[in-house]
């Protein structure tokens, strides 16, 4: 995912490239920055700017791309909004987060750069029953006592199975072992029950 924001007044802005897994369709985890070729992060970059330009306004937009190591790089889709793979941003990943870049340039206030703070994993938490009751959650406690750590529930009224109810989110210092933060964030993420 690259996010990009286009502004009133000023350039187009792209986030440090996002990496996600998908499963059944829809996001899984997320973690930035992810490692792409230089060459390929330029031609995600062309697009992104050609393709939101074509469809005028100002706000943050979620753009996804194919990556092929032997033909580059493909459009996938884009959302006209914040996007759920960005939500990695609220671990502090940037210097503003998503929802931020998207306030600033919808209200046309300036956006001096973006740029890398840290590393961020986000993993998402699933419901594994079907009601229309609003939910319980266990697990939460044993999520809140690890280090460099944030849970969010998004307050959803009704579950469904494999329904996204929130995210955990882990951070760690830019250049840190990325792979690792992302076991830890998926291990916690399994802790929390939605009941």
């Amino acid at each position: 995912t690259l996010l990009t924001v286009t502004q009133k007044d000023g350039p187009t802005l792209f986030c440090p490239p996002i990496g996600h897994v998908q499963k059944g369709g829809d996001y899984r985890e997320s973690f930035q920055p992810a490692h792409i070729d230089p060459d390929h992060l330029k031609q995600a970059q062309e697009m992104a700017e050609k393709v939101t330009r074509a469809l005028t306004g100002a706000g943050l937009w979620g753009v996804e791309f194919f990556l092929s190591h032997e033909n580059g790089v493909y459009f996938s889709e884009l959302s006209p909004r914040p996007h759920d793979t960005g939500m990695v941003t609220l671990a502090g990943t940037q210097n503003l987060n998503e929802f931020e870049l998207h306030l600033r340039a919808v209200l046309g206030l300036p956006i001096p750069c973006v740029k890398l703070e840290r590393n961020g994993v986000s993993a998402v938490i699933l419901s594994t029953i079907a009601s229309n009751e609003p939910p319980a959650y266990r697990g939460t406690e044993e999520v809140l006592k690890e280090e460099d750590t944030l849970l969010r529930i998004f307050g959803k009224p009704a579950t469904r199975v494999n329904r996204r109810m929130g995210v955990v989110l882990c951070y760690a210092p830019a250049g840190s072992d990325l792979d690792a933060l992302r076991e830890k964030a998926k291990r916690l993420a399994a802790k929390v029950e939605v009941c």
